[in-house]
């Protein structure tokens, strides 16, 4: 076989083979291990639950809470107008416009932290900048929000002032109908979404790596 032959044929054999291979769909991490643990130490990712009580309250259409636990336990109790993303879907094609958008302030939270922020941690290395935590998750929510402790007869006029807040956030969230600290299990499938109305994806340039 002449030699120009032989390399057509092998073009044409990896031309094939090339076509044959599925598309690899995996997005490439965007922040480097230094620049991760970088945020992490700052944690800047949380937001406190009474930043997120008033927002709720003030009907904030910036934000959209995330729920990032089962089914089961997003049905026996959520926040007010939160939707499901269980932690295991959070890398799901179908979950892409509502993580990786610019219109809405995305505030993640499960029973603690641990598994809204390692949602967070998910979203951050691939770049998304628009993703928060809920400092403490749900048991804290019920602790300071829907249950606050009377400051003592002697605190700082701050505290009273804080108090009073969460007293008034607690009325108006249904604070006593949930009492119990919920359990730290977070694990679960997805279940639909109520709409988000997201913005387009960006077509990727050509050329460049």
């Amino acid at each position: 076989m002449k030699p120009l032959h032989y390399l057509t044929l092998v073009l044409l054999i990896l031309a094939l083979i090339i076509a044959l291979v599925p598309q690899n769909t995996t997005r490439p991490y965007k922040l480097t291990a230094d620049q991760l643990l970088a945020e992490i130490r700052t944690g800047t990712q949380f937001i406190s639950p009474d930043e997120v009580a008033d927002k709720i309250i003030q009907k904030d259409p910036s934000i959209q809470l995330i729920d990032v636990r089962n089914p089961r336990e997003f049905d026996m109790f959520s926040l007010p107008g939160a939707i499901n993303i269980p932690l295991q879907d959070i890398l799901s094609e179908n979950n892409f416009d509502v993580l990786n958008q610019g219109t809405k302030m995305n505030i993640l939270y499960s029973n603690g932290s641990t598994e809204a922020n390692e949602a967070w941690l998910l979203t951050r290395q691939l770049g998304y900048q628009n993703n928060y935590v809920l400092h403490g998750g749900l048991n804290y929510w019920m602790e300071t929000i829907l249950n606050p402790s009377q400051p003592g007869n002697i605190a700082a006029n701050d505290e009273i002032a804080r108090y009073d807040f969460r007293k008034a956030a607690s009325m108006a969230l249904g604070g006593g109908a949930v009492s119990a600290i919920v359990p730290a299990s977070d694990q679960g499938a997805a279940k639909p979404k109520p709409g988000v109305v997201p913005v387009k994806k960006k077509k990727k340039a050509s050329g460049g790596c």
